[in-house]
């Protein structure tokens, strides 16, 4: 229990998980061809656009073509890799039983292996959202968000690592279910180790085959500025997935918790964790299509597996239930959410004070610095 929920009773709880039960079931009840259309249209867009902007690159050498090629297949990059890919691998479409957009066969265009994200997203992240010690999407093993986390002289590198993390962002996701902490304690299975690795390497392989030498081969004389393209397109898809997910993650009050919050844990505290534990990004219908409705992360850390054009429609009833029941109901601009999570970055890179002693009519009293509890 947290001073947020201290008000909630049992009963709270329980009617809490009624309501966002019953939501769940209503909307998962009226699934149907509006939805199926949409996902198709969505699919045809982005294989245009990265169609179209492969095209153009083919005359990249000419400064218009290549800026235009560029724009297109990053895109086409963004909207497979956040719309697409991760819901579709979240298995929000198998409801459609379309073997071609199912969670159990896609591969989307990241060197991730599909498999090795669907378990520590899917399973290890949605399960223990926020719980330190358990999930790692926390900090993503590398920075330190809370000052709960503990504090090491690698974190005063922290904002440029995390620059380093977004333009490569990708390639962390990548490394992100090797449980590199175990392989440091040793504690890890090294066979189980390897062919992770040898996934990796594979879809490594597969990537940079086709976006750094098969693509830039077939544009000729055009080879290095359509490698440059291709280069220039993954990073900014990889800036813009990293600041979205962040921004759905780290700022503000967005709370974490200790793995004892676990212990005998219901449905409707599982439930008020992902309202804690999440934060929105405001915005028109086009940016929430680029965001892969991430932007509505709260509405998505409920029903991961809800289709995501579902989440605008749910989220101003959610957003009810949380006024009704006193918790808060994080959201923001996405220049405020950035600015917020990258004041975390800053905050929590130095060393925590020491508490401050104070002497008071002859008495030593150790008074903790806002800064050091974190408040």
């Amino acid at each position: 229990m947290t001073t947020t929920t201290a008000h909630l009773t049992a009963a709270d709880y329980d009617a809490i998980a009624r309501e966002l039960d019953a939501l769940r079931d209503e909307i998962t009840a009226d699934l149907g061809e509006r939805d199926s259309a949409y996902i198709h249209r969505v699919i045809r867009w982005q294989r245009g656009l990265e169609a179209g902007g492969r095209a153009l690159l083919m005359a990249s050498s000419v400064p218009p073509a290549w800026v235009a090629g560029t724009t297109a297949l990053t895109v086409a990059k963004v909207l497979e890799n956040m719309e697409i890919g991760h819901n579709v691998m979240h298995g929000q479409w198998d409801w459609m039983r379309d073997p071609k957009i199912h969670s159990t066969t896609w591969e989307w265009d990241n060197v991730s292996p599909a498999a090795q994200w669907k378990h520590t997203h899917n399973f290890v992240h949605h399960t223990f959202t926020n719980v330190l010690g358990k999930d790692r999407d926390v900090g993503y093993g590398l920075l330190r968000i809370a000052p709960e986390q503990e504090w090491r002289r690698i974190h005063l590198a922290q904002p440029v690592l995390n620059v380093l993390l977004a333009m490569f962002f990708e390639y962390g996701v990548a490394m992100h279910d090797l449980e590199v902490e175990e392989i440091q304690d040793g504690t890890h299975d090294p066979e189980v180790t390897r062919e992770k690795l040898r996934a990796i390497g594979r879809k490594i392989r597969r990537q940079w085959g086709k976006d750094y030498l098969a693509f830039p081969l077939l544009s000729g004389p055009q080879f290095f500025s359509t490698l440059a393209a291709n280069f220039t397109a993954n990073v900014v898809r990889n800036v813009w997935a990293h600041t979205v997910i962040f921004c759905g993650h780290f700022p503000g009050d967005i709370e974490l918790f200790e793995e004892e919050r676990l212990d005998g844990e219901t449905k409707g505290e599982w439930y008020v964790r992902q309202l804690l534990g999440s934060g929105n990004i405001t915005g028109g219908s086009l940016f929430h299509l680029m965001t892969g409705n991430l932007s509505h992360q709260i509405e998505h850390h409920l029903f991961p597996d809800i289709p995501s054009n579902r989440y605008a429609e749910i989220a101003p009833r959610v957003r009810a239930l949380c006024e009704k029941y006193g918790l808060p109901y994080h959201t923001g601009s996405l220049s405020k959410q950035v600015a917020s999570t990258w004041k975390k970055i800053f905050q929590y890179s130095v060393p925590p004070r020491p508490a401050r002693r104070h002497r008071r009519k002859g008495k030593a009293r150790l008074q903790p610095r806002a800064w050091a509890t974190g408040r």
